[in-house]
């Protein structure tokens, strides 16, 4: 058994080979986590296409069996995903606090592009959970103000990274995946 796990999905038009999720997998697996790259229930059925928004609660409980697995495996169990993976994450542990430990959100989808108005929070102010949020300069699903804002609204600690140059996928854009992703991700789930 090891000491810490995560949970790591997917955004709407990807699956877990994603090059972003294996790059960050990469990174935490290289700190002696043990990582699951998890295929949520839509990809699962369809290889190609976005989810369905009447099917999300199937993604998120697919979400939880994969952690409820991988405690099996690890003392420690963290959740993340990118874009409508880690906002799926966000959910769940809305809704279940005591499922996971910490959430790493890659690029979460405050908005559809240039409709601000369409806010993705309705659940924040229920997420109990320690959260590191990634952010792109150039996200066009959130600015990193609107972030900034929106994240007044979760009641548990949160830390944000601003990645400057790159967009939605986190792909362009220079940073180091180990100092600000993986250490600051271990820093929140070391209290205050």
């Amino acid at each position: 058994m090891t000491e810490f796990g995560l949970v790591l999905t997917h955004g709407a038009g990807a699956n877990s080979r994603a090059p972003l999720l294996v790059k960050v997998a990469d990174a935490f697996t290289a700190a002696g986590w043990t990582v699951v790259r998890y295929d949520l229930p839509f990809r699962q059925r369809k290889p190609f296409g976005p989810p369905h928004p009447s099917r999300a609660a199937e993604d998120r409980e697919g979400l939880r069996t994969a952690i409820t697995e991988l405690k099996a495996r690890a003392t420690h169990v963290c959740v993340g995903g990118h874009s409508y993976g880690g906002r799926q994450a966000s959910i769940l542990l809305s809704e279940a606090p005591d499922l996971a430990e910490a959430l790493l959100s890659l690029s979460y989808p405050l908005h559809p592009p240039k409709k601000p108005d369409q806010m993705r929070t309705a659940h924040f102010p229920q997420l109990k959970t320690p959260s590191l949020f990634v952010s792109g300069t150039k996200d066009e699903f959130a600015t990193v103000d609107e972030l900034k804002s929106a994240l007044k609204l979760i009641p548990a600690r949160t830390e944000i990274q601003i990645i400057e140059g790159a967009g939605h996928e986190l792909m362009k854009g220079a940073f180091d995946i180990q100092k600000q992703i993986v250490d600051v991700f271990v820093n929140l789930l070391t209290p205050k």
